[in-house]
């Protein structure tokens, strides 16, 4: 599932005409390039949400070939956030083993491939794709990396799911990445709009919830300021387009 249904206010002006899916990286759409990624790593269905601007984003997914079928969560009367967007979904979803979960505004070089064995030989309710990078939010983890915490360095605000040890512990940054056994859904209890993290810490306190460490490249797209930080990373260069 791609979640694609956010406003994109920070991409603005370049999302007062279109929703933040269609805003160009690369010379394709941040959808195209997401799209490709999975495809290439085997999925053969993809499950994409939309809010802003749903009818073009509807009408440029009946007009592309992506190479798989694409179906479409509408969400165009409230958007639900990631934990509500897999909810609102779960009728085109639950009939998956496992499920790849990934954010339209991430760019990276992680192979999608291997987190997905690691996922699927684990045992894991969810395992959450995280860096060791500098991020005002991270997500804690004990020595067999298994989420315990979430802590906002910026405000102080934390939510601990189980006790760890703070010298052993591992606080890493969320990649905007995961992938969820399809038996999430007997699991969930919330409704209406709330977050996969939420979600996530939630469940850890019972189920193995582990973080996959990744390292390479990564982006955020989600901003003019990191659109054009992730042009210079991935390609050298600073053209807008």
């Amino acid at each position: 599932m791609i979640f694609a249904a956010g406003l994109g206010t920070r991409l603005a002006p370049l999302t007062d005409d279109r929703p933040k899916a269609l805003v160009e990286f690369n010379g394709r759409t941040m959808l195209e390039n997401v799209a490709a990624k999975l495809v290439n790593a085997g999925c053969s269905r993809l499950i994409v949400n939309v809010h802003h601007f749903p009818q073009m984003m509807k009408e440029y997914i009946a007009s592309h070939d992506f190479g798989v079928e694409v179906g479409i969560s509408d969400e165009s009367e409230m958007l639900l956030d990631t934990g509500g967007g897999i909810w609102k979904a779960r009728t085109l979803l639950k009939n998956e083993p496992h499920l790849i979960l990934y954010n339209v505004d991430i760019f990276c070089d992680i192979d999608i491939i291997k987190m997905y064995d690691r996922h699927v030989n684990s045992g894991s309710l969810a395992t959450l794709a995280v860096m060791e990078r500098k991020s005002t939010r991270n997500l804690i983890f004990d020595d067999t990396m298994q989420l315990c915490a979430w802590r906002n360095l910026t405000t102080g605000e934390s939510k601990t799911s189980r006790p760890y040890d703070e010298a052993t512990s591992h606080p890493l940054a969320f990649s905007g990445i995961s992938i969820v056994d399809c038996g999430i859904f007997n699991k969930i209890t919330e409704r209406g709009k709330f977050s996969l993290t939420d979600l996530y810490l939630r469940l850890a306190k019972t189920e193995k919830i582990h973080g996959y460490l990744h390292a390479g490249k990564w982006a955020d797209l989600g901003s003019i300021d990191k659109l054009a930080a992730a042009k210079k990373l991935f390609f050298n260069s600073t053209s807008q387009e």
